[in-house]
C-alpha cells in the first residue's frame, strides 16, 4: 500500500528527474566500490574477481537505462486508421507496483538491476531477496535513498521464499523472478491466475560447443571461466562441453591443466581463482552429482572433493568424462564447480546433443570460420561466439533470457525496460 501511495507520485515526475537519481546512484556505487565488494564476499562466500564482475554490472545498467530511457518510454506516432483524419500515439504507462524475487548467487545484480529500469519506468518495487543474502539487497537500498529515491517507493521484506513469495505475487502488477525452473512454474501459474505480466530467468544446463577449427589453447582458457566462475553457481555458466574428435585430446589436456592450477580460498585476495559455496546444501547436491555419476562409471579427471582445509563450503573444481545420460549430471543442473566433457564425432552431432535438453538458456561456441552459422542452430536464449557467458550478458543493449524450461520473457535492452510498461494507443 505504501509502495503505491509512493508511485503514483514517482510516476508524476519528469523522466529527468527519475534519471538523477539514478545518476547519483551509480555515483554512490562506485564511491563505496571496496564496501560493496566485501560485504557480497562476506554473504556469498564468492571470490574477490566474481564479486567485481556483480558490480561492474550494476554499474553499467545503471549507465545503460539512465542514459536511454527517454529513448524507449517517449510517445511514438503511429499509423492512424485515416491519414490527416485522425492522429495516433503510443503511450507507455508504468504497470504500477512489480515485485522482485532475487536468488542467493548474485545478491547485488539481481537484487537491483532488474529494479533500476522498472523504476526509471515509473514503478514502485517490492524486492524480497534470498533468506542466505538479504544484507547487500539493504545496502543497494540505502544507497537508493541516499540518492534521492522516496523511502516507499522501494522497499524490501526479508524471510522464507515460500511464505513471502505468494503473499507478494497476490498483491503486485507484474513480477521479475530469478531462480530455479521448478519455482518458476509455480510462481508462472499464480501470475497466470491474477493476469499479471513476469518474467522469469530460470535453470540452465548450458553447452559450450569446440569446433575442429578452434583454437583449442583460447577455447580451454575460456572454458576455465566460463565453468568455474562464481563456483559455478551461474544461471548462464558452461556444465556440459562437446569438443569436436579432432581437437578432444589436445582441449582435454590443456583444460585439465589449467584446471587444476585453479587457487581456490576465502577473503579479498584478487588471486584467489574461487571462493566457496553459499550453503552446506549446495555442497551435499554438487557432492551427490558427482558421485552418482562416478558410481555409474564417469571418470574425474580433477578435482571431485570437498576441501574442509579451506573453509566448510569449499568444493574443488571438477572435468569429468564418460558422462552417460542415466547420470543426474547429465541432465540436471547442478549448479556447482563441475563439468562433463564429451567427445563429439562432427559438428552436426555436437548441436544435436547440445539441444537435447529441456534447458535453453546460454550457450558458447568456439570456431575460427564457423561460429556463428552453428551458434545460430543452439536453441538458446543467448549463444556466445569464443566466449563463454560474459560477453552477451555485458551486452547491455541487447536482450537476454531463456527458451524452453529456461525461462519466460527478456532482460536488458529496449526489451528490459519496456516490459515494465503498459502500451496505451490515443
Amino acid at each position: 500500500d505504501r509502495a503505491r501511495t509512493a508511485q503514483q507520485r514517482w510516476a508524476g515526475l519528469p523522466v529527468a528527474e527519475r534519471r538523477a537519481v539514478i545518476r547519483r546512484f551509480r555515483e554512490l556505487l562506485l564511491d563505496q566500490e571496496q564496501d560493496i565488494l566485501d560485504l557480497v564476499q562476506a554473504e556469498s562466500g564468492k571470490a574477490r574477481l566474481s564479486a567485481f564482475e556483480e558490480f561492474a554490472d550494476v554499474v553499467l545498467t545503471a549507465n545503460y537505462y539512465e542514459r536511454n530511457t527517454e529513448r524507449y518510454l517517449g510517445p511514438r506516432r503511429r499509423k492512424g486508421a485515416a491519414p490527416v483524419l485522425t492522429r495516433t500515439t503510443e503511450y507507455r504507462v508504468p504497470k504500477g507496483v512489480v515485485g522482485v524475487i532475487s536468488p542467493w548467487n548474485y545478491p547485488l545484480t539481481l537484487a537491483v538491476s532488474d529494479a533500476l529500469p522498472a523504476l526509471l519506468a515509473g514503478n514502485g518495487i517490492v524486492l524480497k531477496p534470498d533468506s542466505q543474502t538479504p544484507f547487500t539487497a539493504l545496502l543497494m537500498l540505502k544507497l537508493l535513498r541516499e540518492a534521492g529515491l522516496p523511502a516507499d517507493l522501494f522497499q524490501i521484506v526479508t524471510g522464507p521464499g515460500a511464505d513471502i513469495g505468494p503473499a507478494l505475487i497476490a498483491r503486485v502488477d507484474f513480477l521479475m523472478f530469478t531462480g530455479s525452473s521448478q519455482t518458476g512454474k509455480a510462481v508462472a501459474r499464480q501470475c497466470g491466475e491474477r493476469l499479471i505480466g513476469f518474467s522469469a530467468e530460470l535453470g540452465g544446463k548450458n553447452p559450450m560447443l569446440v569446433l575442429a577449427d578452434a583454437d583449442v589453447a583460447k577455447a580451454a582458457s575460456g572454458a576455465v571461466h566460463a565453468c568455474f566462475s562464481n563456483s559455478g553457481q551461474l544461471c548462464v555458466s558452461i556444465e556440459r562441453i562437446y569438443v569436436h574428435a579432432d581437437v578432444y585430446d589436445s582441449f582435454l589436456a590443456a583444460f585439465t591443466a589449467q584446471v587444476k592450477g585453479i587457487r581456490m580460498g576465502p577473503g579479498p585476495d584478487w588471486d584467489f581463482g574461487m571462493g566457496s559455496l553459499i550453503s552446506a546444501a549446495q555442497v551435499e547436491r554438487v557432492d551427490r552429482h558427482v558421485q552418482d555419476a562416478v558410481a555409474k562409471g564417469a571418470q574425474i579427471l580433477t578435482g571431485g572433493r570437498r576441501r574442509p582445509d579451506l573453509g566448510p563450503l569449499f568444493y574443488e573444481p571438477t572435468v569429468l568424462a564418460g558422462v552417460t545420460p542415466d547420470m543426474l549430471l547429465a541432465r540436471e543442473e547442478t549448479f556447482g564447480p563441475v563439468v562433463a566433457v564429451y567427445r563429439a564425432a562432427d559438428d552436426d552431432e555436437a548441436v544435436a546433443l547440445a539441444n537435447d535438453s529441456d534447458f535453453g538458456l546460454n550457450g558458447s561456441v568456439w570456431s575460427a570460420r564457423h561460429g556463428e552459422e552453428v551458434a545460430r542452430r543452439l536453441l538458446t536464449g543467448t549463444v556466445n561466439v569464443n566466449e563463454g557467458y560474459a560477453a552477451t550478458w555485458a551486452s547491455h543493449d541487447a536482450p537476454i533470457g531463456g527458451m524452453k524450461d529456461s525461462g519466460a520473457g527478456r532482460r536488458h535492452g529496449r526489451e528490459g525496460i519496456l516490459k515494465y510498461t503498459e502500451s496505451q494507443t490515443i
